[in-house]
């Protein structure tokens, strides 16, 4: 129990609230509604072990980085209250996991389960080699959707599954764009050990403002599904309620002032994401 308790905290399994939203979205628009019990679960299932999979590899990949970065120096395997041997025994556990999962929902689910792996796991070795790696963690994170929208109609090709193609553009972006943002706080430590990434190739002021851009795409492609699926009042009050917590974020970090990046970041990318899956939820059941 005290290995799991130590496992979980080195994951940060709590924030999986923030990720679950995204593949929850996938799946009420697949099913234009809620699916059955069985998908449910096993979409939450495989959520939960996708995300846990992702982070406990970040971290063993990176475990001799934030060894040397003051910031991320007292996470639990660089303080040695975990193990290397358990971080990655429950780290291959979640992806035994997410495999089962994936067999269960449907066959190509599973058939694409490796294309997932790659980027799940690869996804921490990409700072290394491009500043494009924000926006491959976005497009991680955005696999959440398009693996439930597999998962409940068994389809990804055709022209019907387009919301779904246009909602892992939105996610990307979106990701993508706040995580330009939390990479602000490390330009001076990833310039000198040589990592890449927006604001340490370009420039805090010029990740800001690209950060930005890419978050005026996302709100413009959020309303072309509303508007693509024929959503009501209440997904428009989303959308407004979205913009003014984007914002919120964007006043909140200035160039010569990070200090409240942890509050962009993690709180109010939370507050979005509900906010998203609530707004196509309630346009599908109420309008």
């Amino acid at each position: 129990m005290k290995s799991i308790k130590e496992f979980l905290e080195f994951i940060k399994f709590e924030h999986t609230i923030f990720a679950l939203p995204f593949a929850y979205m996938g799946m009420v628009l697949a099913a234009n509604g809620w699916p059955t019990w069985y998908q449910f679960m096993w979409i939450t299932i495989a959520m939960a072990s996708a995300r846990t999979l992702a982070m406990g590899a970040n971290r063993i990949a990176d475990r001799w980085i934030d060894a040397n970065n003051p910031r991320t120096a007292n996470r639990p395997l660089i303080k040695g209250t975990i193990s290397t041997k358990t971080a990655l025994t429950g780290t291959i556990f979640s992806a035994i996991i997410l495999a089962l999962a994936a067999y269960q929902l449907s066959p190509l689910t599973f058939k694409l389960l490796p294309g997932a792996y790659i980027f799940l796991i690869g996804y921490s070795f990409t700072k290394r080699f491009t500043w494009l790696s924000h926006f491959i963690l976005g497009f991680t994170d955005g696999l959440a959707v398009m693996g439930a929208w597999v998962g409940i109609r068994g389809s990804l090709f055709t022209y019907d599954d387009l919301p779904a193609w246009l909602l892992l553009t939105i996610v990307t972006l979106w990701i993508g764009g706040f995580d330009i943002i939390y990479a602000c706080q490390d330009v001076k430590f990833d310039r000198r050990m040589g990592l890449q990434s927006i604001p340490a190739k370009f420039g805090i002021p010029f990740a800001l403002r690209l950060s930005s851009i890419c978050h005026i795409i996302t709100v413009l492609l959020l309303f072309g599904l509303g508007l693509l699926l024929g959503y009501g009042w209440l997904y428009w009050i989303g959308m407004i309620i979205i913009i003014c917590l984007l914002i919120w974020e964007h006043l909140l970090v200035h160039p010569d002032d990070l200090t409240k990046i942890n509050l962009a970041f993690f709180n109010i990318n939370g507050y979005i994401s509900i906010t998203l899956f609530l707004s196509i939820l309630g346009s599908i059941f109420l309008t």
